[in-house]
């Protein structure tokens, strides 16, 4: 079974249009399915995050934009309901390669902040703030239907399909946008009463694919990457019939182990955020959380450490799985990473963080320096004294960078025989032959 995943995808322009952040790693995947019939091609493509940039549009998105309404309005040249999302998915997906790949390979997705906004639930203050706006609630539940539209009924079985009143009330229905509507509002105002998470079996394969942006408890004091809900369904899906798969994925869009400094300043930040230090502390700590994105599975410490005795849990004892599979992106960067569990025996299943991003994205210089820089051993020793300051317990795993950081568009592929898993990194290139996905790096998994 091959399963091949990324994200962060810009929309590529038009065929033959000058592209300038390189080629799209799956309309380059497309191509290559397309070229050789018979040759390999994933089982399931996983993507897991920002399929579509509400907040970053395109020129002709924007032109279509400003025939509509006017751009100097709030939102801006940013979308602003649900006909505006529709063009971004129209421009995304009947991109003709792609439109045929989605449509020959079985696909599973999540959302990111960019399907919404940038920053989404990043804090309570900041969700407040949203809510002032004139514009924001139109937003939001435009994004939250038209990702339930265009990507979350596809992550469904048949039988979930059958079984939802909501499907059956939109199919029922000359018009389902009332229903659809108001499951939008009922999932925004309380995000416990809807589940965005799932999983598939694929034969000796579990993937858990769970929401790590809308699940989230955001007050300080409370903070939680998933609700007790959330929590309590990830904990049963793991534990559900160990022994009778070979490999556990979990689909997370947010990366569970980052680069050490990133880390430690994230939990330094939310120390801060949540008043330890003092308002004035606080005040920073919340500027900083929300310029530089400090909002990971290290931004909420509690959470960081329960995924860390789960996945523990998971892959210990006679029906541990061959290898525990974090797969993540947003970063736009790939790595490998692989934890250990200081003072005590590690799990019997080899357990990596396997982050690729992104698929189609720019990749400034000073984030391919700052993201190197933030792997080094200076900036790990610079993240202790964060952490020391943060007064922060130490969490209950270290790691070690053990593949990349590789920088480009790009995806990987792991390719799984029994209890063997191998993973494979591709970078799209183009060359006088012609656009292709190029090896970069191949490497065993299992133990």
């Amino acid at each position: 079974m091959r399963i091949a995943f990324g994200s962060c995808r810009w929309a590529s322009p038009p065929a033959g249009g000058h592209d300038p952040v390189g080629p799209d790693a799956l309309d380059t995947l497309a191509g290559r399915i397309a070229a050789d019939p018979d040759g390999e091609r994933p089982d399931v493509l996983l993507l897991l995050g920002d399929q579509v940039y509400a907040d970053e549009t395109s020129d002709a998105t924007r032109a279509w934009l400003a025939a509509r309404r006017d751009p100097n309005d709030p939102p801006g040249d940013q979308v602003a309901d649900y006909e505006e999302y529709t063009r971004l998915y129209y421009e995304s997906w009947l991109d003709p390669r792609v439109r045929w790949l989605l449509s020959t390979v079985p696909s599973c997705m999540i959302f990111d902040d960019h399907d919404v906004i940038d920053d989404w639930n990043t804090s309570a203050s900041w969700v407040e703030d949203m809510r002032a706006t004139s514009w924001w609630r139109e937003r939001v539940l435009s994004g939250l239907m038209s990702y339930w539209v265009h990507q979350h009924l596809g992550n469904l079985s048949p039988a979930e399909l059958a079984a939802d009143p909501l499907y059956a009330a939109v199919c029922e229905s000359p018009d389902g946008t009332d229903a659809l509507r108001a499951f939008a509002s009922r999932a925004e105002a309380d995000a416990a009463t809807v589940r965005w998470s799932y999983r598939r079996d694929f034969g000796r394969v579990r993937l858990l694919m769970v929401d790590s942006r809308a699940a989230r408890v955001l007050a300080e004091g409370e903070r939680s990457m998933l609700d007790p809900g959330e929590a309590a369904w990830l904990r049963e899906q793991v534990l559900d019939g160990r022994g009778s798969y070979d490999h556990l994925l979990v689909g997370t869009s947010l990366p569970w182990l980052l680069p050490h400094l990133v880390h430690d300043v994230e939990g330094w930040s939310s120390v801060l955020c949540r008043g330890d230090k003092g308002t004035r502390w606080a005040r920073l700590g919340e500027k900083l959380r929300r310029a530089a994105d400090l909002e990971h599975w290290a931004a909420f410490p509690e959470s960081f450490a329960d995924l860390a005795e789960l996945i523990a849990e998971a892959g210990t004892g006679p029906e541990a799985p061959a290898t525990v599979c974090v797969l993540s992106g947003d970063v736009h960067h790939a790595y490998v990473a692989e934890p250990s569990w200081p003072g005590r025996a590690g799990p019997d299943a080899r357990v990596v963080q396997l982050t690729c991003s992104p698929v189609h994205n720019s990749i400034p210089l000073s984030m391919r320096l700052g993201f190197r820089f933030g792997w080094s051993a200076v900036a790990r020793w610079l993240g202790r004294v964060f952490a020391r300051h943060s007064g922060l317990a130490r969490p209950p795993v270290t790691w070690r960078r053990t593949g990349g950081p590789w920088f480009g568009n790009q995806l990987m592929t792991l390719t799984i025989r029994g209890r063997s898993a191998v993973l494979r990194l591709e970078h799209a290139r183009e060359d006088r032959a012609g656009t292709r996905l190029r090896t970069v790096a191949e490497t065993p998994l299992s133990r």
